[in-house]
């Protein structure tokens, strides 16, 4: 009786497969680099430690800066490297380059000492090409592990599987950090440099190790994808030169799925308004003098109450479609804009990180599914390379726009207001998308 209501659970997150499961553990696998290495430790120990000797001011430019160059590196490189893992079918395995490549950066940041601010930067730059570079590739083996059907519930469990993994890990991480001698770590007075900034350094190796680990399932249960034909048989500089040729080709090719380009250019508009809110919720929320154990409880709250509501969003796609619930989350986005300018007590901002933790997930989780049943499948890493730069230049452009609102106007308040249009636009132009017919261009695309 158990198993056969064990295997029925499975089913109806889309994980009752062992590709499928291996396929969500990649979430759950690299959400852990996002917590505790770009969201909650790294960015303090870099600030304190790294850092050290460095005007604050200083410091700060200089991480955001490195944040920026590599964000643009993964942008410019996914879209070439996209039509050779087409051409080759090599989506596994650049994955598997790319995650190598953050994993071991990852375990490098271990070796960073006081006033190291260089390798500091350079290891966070390389751990962010790998990290973002192996999900361009992750994300385009979606249409192939995916049965029919699967799209929108596999998609939303790899995201609540990522909540659970990086919210595990940064909590193991933040308890041996603030409570050293409860894992037997050096703790108390004189302490040597070493001794201090060990809680820290451990959580970045574990991280490295977790990731590690992780992927493994990938690894042993997820085939490459067969390789699209070509042309010819070329390698070296003609791969290269044809690649490009593909991606002037698949350029064009855009307009043929209509419905595919619509969804791309509303995702870089709405996507730039979350990103926005992710990463410049901690500069608001310390602009608005709340408590650091605050911001920092309620980054652990976001994930871990995400993660239900990242299974109902994948629950609740075949009833009322992906595009209306995506939807409804952004309109939920344009409420915790408004809400957050008129924050000023700690109990609001957890209660705005709840509203996220609400939307958050599946929002984002749909989105890539959605986008996946627009595209015909012996091009997914192609147009997956469309979508990633789209997605990480809204990593830059929102954040750069709520900067530059900031110094204009002198205030965050009018910054976090001016993200709404984000939301509103590209909710307008997803509103346009006939996901039907771009699922059934799709469908004929691939037999051609």
């Amino acid at each position: 009786m158990a198993e056969p209501l064990r295997r029925g659970l499975l089913a109806r997150f889309a994980l009752d497969r062992p590709a499928s499961r291996a396929w969500a553990m990649y979430d759950w696998a690299n959400s852990a680099f996002m917590t505790t290495i770009v969201g909650a430790v790294f960015p303090v120990y870099f600030s304190g430690v790294a850092a050290a000797g460095l005007a604050p001011e200083i410091a700060q430019e200089r991480f955001e800066l490195t944040t920026v160059a590599s964000l643009v590196a993964i942008a410019l490189l996914a879209p070439v490297l996209g039509a050779i893992a087409d051409f080759r079918a090599a989506k596994k395995r650049l994955l598997t380059a790319f995650a190598l490549l953050g994993i071991a950066s990852t375990a490098g940041m271990f070796l960073v000492d006081r006033g190291e601010w260089g390798l500091a930067l350079l290891l966070f730059a390389l751990s962010n090409v790998g990290a973002a570079g192996s999900f361009v590739f992750y994300d385009s083996l979606l249409p192939h592990v995916a049965s029919p059907g699967e799209l929108d519930r596999l998609s939303t469990s790899g995201y609540a599987l990522g909540y659970v993994g990086g919210g595990v890990l940064l909590a193991l991480n933040l308890a041996w950090i603030l409570h050293p001698g409860w894992f037997g770590l050096p703790a108390g007075e004189s302490l040597s440099p070493a001794q201090e900034t060990l809680p820290a350094r451990l959580a970045f190796l574990s991280v490295a190790v977790w990731w590690l680990v992780f992927t493994i399932p990938l690894w042993r249960r997820i085939s490459e994808p067969p390789r699209r034909c070509a042309p010819a048989e070329v390698g070296g500089a003609r791969l290269i030169a044809a690649s490009f040729r593909q991606l002037r080709a698949t350029w064009g090719e855009l307009k043929r799925f209509r419905q595919a380009t619509i969804l791309l250019l509303a995702f870089l508009l709405y996507n730039d308004g979350i990103v926005t809110i992710i990463r410049m919720a901690a500069v608001y929320a310390k602009g608005k003098q709340m408590a650091d154990e605050i911001v920092i409880v309620t980054f652990l709250l976001v994930q871990f109450v995400g993660i239900p509501f990242a299974f109902l969003f994948g629950q609740l796609a075949p009833r009322f479609g992906a595009r209306r619930l995506v939807l409804a989350g952004l309109g939920v986005y344009c409420g915790i804009s408004l809400l957050a300018f008129f924050m000023t007590k700690n109990w609001h901002f957890v209660a705005l990180g709840l509203l996220v933790s609400v939307v958050q997930g599946g929002t984002q989780a749909l989105s890539r599914s959605l986008f996946a049943s627009l595209v015909p499948k012996q091009k997914s890493a192609e147009f997956f390379a469309f979508f990633a730069v789209g997605e990480k230049f809204a990593g830059i452009f929102g954040p750069l726009f709520f900067w530059l609102v900031t110094a204009l106007s002198g205030s965050a308040q009018h910054a976090i207001l001016a993200v709404i249009p984000f939301f509103v636009v590209g909710g307008l132009l997803l509103g346009r998308v006939d996901v039907a017919g771009g699922q059934r261009a799709a469908r004929l695309g691939e037999g051609a």
